[in-house]
């Protein structure tokens, strides 16, 4: 059992940046492949980033160049690094975790982006 919790989130101007973290607690958080997804109303959950076990990286279209994931294994902490935001960020940002049929979710953190 994997539980996640998100932090960072919060009111940024656009242009802004933020960092969002994802702390997960239980055994083998270095063997699980982590992303972070957003939501908005009305909306599909969207992946945005995600890093694999061996630390390999993707990303959505919309945020290469701007967002970086990575991860802290001796933390058990996924990071989102985001950079020159925009109001079409805001969203609730999801942390995910899987591992073959293991599949765990965050509580989400609110990113809203306006001035």
């Amino acid at each position: 059992q994997v539980q996640l919790v998100e932090s960072g989130g919060g009111l940024v101007q656009p242009g802004g940046s933020l960092r969002l973290s994802c702390a997960a607690s239980g055994s083998g958080f270095r063997f699980y492949h982590m992303g972070w997804y957003r939501q908005t109303p009305g909306k599909q959950r969207e992946l945005v980033a995600a890093i694999t076990s061996g630390g390999s990286t993707n990303y959505a279209d919309s945020v290469k160049g701007r967002f970086t994931i990575s991860r802290d294994n001796a933390k058990n902490t996924v990071y989102l690094q985001m950079n020159s935001l925009k109001p079409e960020d805001t969203a609730v940002y999801y942390c995910h975790a899987y591992l073959g049929i293991r599949n765990y979710w965050g509580q989400g953190t609110q990113v809203t982006v306006s001035s």
